[in-house]
């Protein structure tokens, strides 16, 4: 399956000619801007909800979710980890802009399940310089999940941490499961 069948490409998906794919990205996003309305909106989610997810291209949030523009903000990352950077984010969602809720989630088949830190070491082997950053790797994504529901719950930055909800997405069936955090 491919989403990107409106944009013209050559065999196998290849760009075809010189184009290069942030060629077709500004293509499609000319198109897109010729109809383009102003939705007369604000940077306020109108569902006061931030959701913490998995970079992973086989995600698509808002059509999950039900979700329109607007409805919320959205963070994404390797894994759906709650790093500093997450915390950060959610701190300016929730003390500016007046979301209330949090929603984690991560996902089956995760390629940060196969990591390990070694990566890291790798890293510095071949470019000379070790990450700041760590991998935040896993083995057990519903342990994953707990350990990010817990940051969130405990960071001393963010005002509201009653509504915290964690779940893993199934890549193979849509579904959500909500994970207990206990």
């Amino acid at each position: 399956m491919t989403t990107s069948a409106s944009v013209p490409a050559g065999p196998e998906g290849a760009i075809s000619g010189g184009e290069t794919v942030t060629d077709r990205l500004v293509e499609a996003n000319e198109r897109y801007a010729h109809a383009f309305t102003d939705p007369g909106m604000d940077a306020h989610p109108v569902l006061h909800v931030a959701i913490v997810a998995c970079m992973d291209a086989r995600l698509d949030l808002h059509a999950a979710l039900g979700l329109e523009l607007g409805d919320c903000h959205t963070i994404r990352n390797a894994g759906g980890v709650v790093t500093d950077d997450v915390i950060r984010s959610l701190t300016i969602s929730q003390r500016a802009l007046g979301t209330r809720s949090i929603v984690l989630i991560h996902h089956t088949g995760c390629g940060l399940e196969t990591l390990t830190e070694e990566f890291r070491h790798d890293l510095e082997m071949e470019v000379g310089q070790r990450p700041a950053w760590a991998v935040e790797s896993f083995r057990d994504v519903d342990q994953d999940v707990r350990q990010s529901m817990q940051r969130v719950r405990t960071s001393p930055f963010l005002l509201h941490t009653d509504d915290v909800r964690g779940f893993v997405f199934d890549v193979k069936t849509g579904l959500l499961r909500e994970i207990d955090p206990a």
